[in-house]
């Protein structure tokens, strides 16, 4: 397999100014053609730690691709520094120049002096052709050493990229030949540390694929990439290892690669032929927007009350006075008379009741800010969960959401088996 490494270069990465968006979209392209990226440096615009950043990545991996300082400036100096690292010396490619001279012309501006530093190559090296700005890249093979050079505009990058850098790796490595089949399972319920005890070998012992976790707003996704020469073999290991995620983890999964816990509970929905509806307090009418968010909610989507209040909670959905006196607003009690009074004016299948503190002020010893309760009624059987999340407000309101969610979802699998 194949081997890469990226680094990207601009003082205004470090700085914190200007996201490094380009090495990830580098990181996945290089993936998805089974090329492994080996490491990534940010560096600023230093000539020593450009050199160096180089030096690194070409012993470590087959090939260094880098994006940013090709620009004109003083401080544009990667195409140097990979010069230098390669051992190769810059010459003027006047066709280049030229082109660069007419980039100006076109746009009625006379082309600064400066620019002729960006029509310098080794004549060894491939000019990658730059569509949308004045900086050409640069493909450079020397011996078993490969250096990319790219733009740091991203809208540049990616435009040089997938025109002039994939096609030719594809053709110089076989890549179409070799790569890897992948799956995304996505995992609500257990955290990273319990996934990685569950799966035990599965992530400890992997051979000939791999297997890494992801912590995305409260699922846990984990990813596998099986290696191999064997499209056949790699699909077959792809499909045991996904046999074995799902025999340790069942109902834990719900789904895998584009799949979203909102799109296979709202499937779910429409399948069985049940509507449901919200009762929320804590969430503030969170999760009755990600319903919404979906179009043709309204063929499972009764609505949702947003009972903030205790008077709300009396006067919507019929909570009893006592029950409030007595247990308070976020109980096992209050939530079940929310969803049961939301189903009694609805006339759902399904009804969710969410009641909790999101905080920051108004928690205590015996109801911390955090706790949630959050109530399921499907078909007259209902469902209470106590649960106790940690974080700021939003991270509390979403987690809530999301477990509300979660919970119709295994509710709507169990009815199905």
């Amino acid at each position: 397999m194949k081997t890469a490494f990226i680094v990207s270069t601009g003082t205004e990465l470090l700085l914190g100014t200007t996201i490094d968006t380009n090495s990830i979209f580098l990181s996945k392209r290089l993936t998805e053609l089974g090329i492994k990226v080996q490491g990534k440096i940010v560096v600023g615009d230093d000539s020593r730690d450009i050199k160096c950043a180089f030096e690194t990545g070409l012993a470590s991996a087959d090939m260094v691709i880098s994006s940013g300082g090709l620009g004109p400036t003083n401080d544009d100096l990667t195409k140097d520094m990979a010069c230098e690292v390669m051992n190769c010396q810059a010459v003027l490619a006047a066709e280049e120049l030229e082109r660069i001279k007419d980039y100006f012309s076109k746009r009625g501006r006379p082309m600064p002096e400066s620019n002729v530093k960006q029509a310098m190559f080794p004549p060894e090296a491939v000019i990658l052709r730059n569509e949308r700005g004045t900086a050409p890249g640069m493909y450079l093979k020397k011996d078993t050493r490969l250096v990319v050079l790219l733009p740091g505009p991203p809208h540049e990058m990616k435009s040089m990229y997938l025109k002039e850098v994939e096609p030719r790796l594809v053709a110089e490595f076989g890549l179409e030949e070799t790569g890897y089949v992948s799956r995304i399972i996505k995992v609500f319920g257990p955290g990273e540390s319990q996934l990685e005890v569950i799966l035990g070998e599965l992530m400890e012992k992997q051979q000939g694929y791999s297997m890494a976790l992801t912590a995305k707003s409260g699922e846990i996704h984990i990813g596998i990439q099986v290696y191999g020469e064997d499209i056949r073999e790699r699909q077959h290991k792809l499909e045991e290892i996904t046999r074995k995620v799902r025999g340790k983890l069942g109902n834990n999964i719900f789904g895998v690669d584009e799949d979203t816990m909102l799109e296979i509970t709202a499937s779910s929905l429409k399948r069985q032929g049940k509507k449901i509806a919200l009762a929320e307090s804590c969430t503030g009418g969170l999760l009755a927007k990600m319903l919404t968010d979906l179009p043709g909610s309204s063929d499972y989507f009764w609505g949702g009350v947003t009972s903030y209040t205790n008077a709300a909670k009396q006067l919507l959905l019929g909570v009893k006075e006592e029950t409030l006196n007595k247990y308070g607003a976020v109980s096992f009690e209050t939530a079940e008379e929310m969803a049961r009074g939301l189903v009694n004016i609805a006339g759902t299948d399904v009804g969710v009741s969410i009641t909790g503190i999101a905080g920051p002020s108004g928690g205590s010893d015996d109801k911390p800010v955090g706790l949630v309760y959050i109530g399921v009624l499907c078909n007259g059987s209902y469902t209470v969960k106590e649960l106790r999340f940690g974080g700021q407000r939003d991270m509390i309101r979403a987690l809530a959401a999301r477990t509300a969610l979660d919970m119709v979802r295994r509710r709507l699998k169990a009815e199905e088996e």
